[in-house]
């Protein structure tokens, strides 16, 4: 086997298993699109579904930190007041 082919080959078993994962978890799992057009449209759809869910992660992470840099949380005391 060539080196081209050997890196084409790698390549196409690190990324099918994801698009596969993304099908099962996204209601992705039917390819309704015919030929080899349909396949390319079915993978473009599965890595723009998974580069958004990265993308919400993302605005959800910096809209967290933006809620704690405008409203700190109050420093807790370790001493309980202790009733008279």
């Amino acid at each position: 086997m060539t080196k081209p082919i050997r890196c084409k080959l790698r390549r196409c078993a690190a990324v099918e298993p994801v698009i596969g994962h993304l099908k099962a978890g996204h209601r992705m799992g039917r390819n309704y699109l015919v030929h080899a057009l349909g396949d390319a449209v079915n993978a473009t759809l599965v890595a723009a579904g998974y580069n958004f869910r990265l993308l919400i992660n993302w605005i959800i992470t910096i809209f967290l930190a933006l809620l704690q840099v405008a409203f700190p949380m109050p420093p807790s005391t370790s001493q309980h007041p202790q009733s008279l």
